[in-house]
């Protein structure tokens, strides 16, 4: 693998949270602070617009300005990627056009979902996107959320395509995974929070993560860790991250924890989230301040301030403007 292509996004990725106002509205200062968070915590990129960052109830409108804005406070120090797409090819090709014109370093292109396509439709819709972008492309493979996986033979299929460079891999076959690393030359993202230092030690360039939200620096060292060789010291990142993956990932969508937690730090100014997804209830909320306890020494944090709000997070916004998502 050439250096040049290994360096395209780095290794610590942010599936970056869409901060909102109480309203539903997306909070543009809010959004900005937050970028600066993660990229000066050691983000290498920052996928914005991804399922994390509520892809499926954004407008398209606020996607090509969240690609704006993460460039405008990126300012060169970090990629900014645009994730989503749509489960409509031609949707999807003029929102990854239009992101590209926005600035957008790279697209990264999940599975169509609900429609069910076979085999041969996954790898058209891959390849017709490639064909219609200059960018580089991260296939996203998620099969607990689009109904789908991508078969080996079809990630080694699109791999032959130049513009894609990179998969996300959130299904967590790890054979399949050593398959993929040995017969490709594809970028080998984990897109699994809990799994991500067993993807690295069998060969993943990074990570891109949710709980990278709350701990960006955390990651930063675990993975600078297993590029030194220390995999004890990558270990020790791992064990403490583990709650606080667990309280992000295990109890209600990644997307509404991680909301809750980082409005809990006090660095977003809402946990608020868009219908249908709605804030923890009183027992998840409970699971999730649980968990928290069990936190110990994550490098960059401090929970001692932290201060849960179940009242602010209650519920789910109704926004003024509605999404496009088909």
């Amino acid at each position: 693998m050439s250096q040049t292509h290994k360096d395209l996004f780095g290794q610590v990725l942010v599936a970056l949270v869409t901060p909102m106002t109480p309203e539903g509205e997306v909070d543009w200062p809010a959004t900005e602070k937050h970028l600066d968070y993660v990229i000066s915590n050691g983000a290498d990129g920052v996928v914005v617009t991804g399922t994390t960052g509520e892809t499926s109830t954004l407008t398209d409108a606020e996607k090509l300005q969240l690609v704006k804005v993460g460039k405008s406070v990126s300012a060169g120090r970090a990629k900014i990627i645009t994730g989503g797409g749509s489960n409509e090819t031609a949707h999807a090709i003029q929102l990854y056009k239009a992101s590209e014109a926005a600035g957008a370093d790279g697209v990264m292109i999940v599975t169509p979902y609900y429609n069910k396509p076979t085999q041969a439709g996954v790898l058209t819709h891959f390849r017709l996107i490639a064909d219609a972008t200059d960018l580089p492309v991260i296939m996203y493979d998620i099969p607990g959320r689009t109904g789908i996986p991508i078969a080996f033979e079809t990630i080694l299929r699109a791999a032959k395509h130049p513009n894609i460079v990179a998969v996300k891999d959130a299904k967590g076959d790890f054979a399949q995974a050593s398959r993929v690393l040995n017969e490709t030359d594809l970028l080998y993202f984990s897109g699994d929070d809990s799994n991500i230092l067993p993807h690295i030690s069998i060969g993943a360039t990074g990570l891109i993560g949710v709980t990278a939200n709350i701990a960006p620096r955390a990651y930063r060292e675990m993975v600078d860790a297993t590029n030194k060789n220390d995999f004890q010291s990558a270990l020790k990142v791992h064990n403490e991250l583990e709650p606080l993956v667990r309280a992000a990932m295990t109890h209600v969508p990644g997307t509404v924890a991680s909301k809750y937690i980082l409005h809990a730090l006090g660095l977003i100014s809402s946990p608020r989230v868009r219908l249908p997804l709605v804030g923890p209830e009183e027992a998840e909320a409970a699971r999730i301040e649980a968990d928290i306890d069990k936190v110990g020494n994550v490098p960059g944090l401090n929970f001692a301030n932290f201060r849960p709000d179940r009242n602010a997070a209650a519920g789910g916004a109704l926004p003024k403007v509605a999404g496009t998502t088909r």
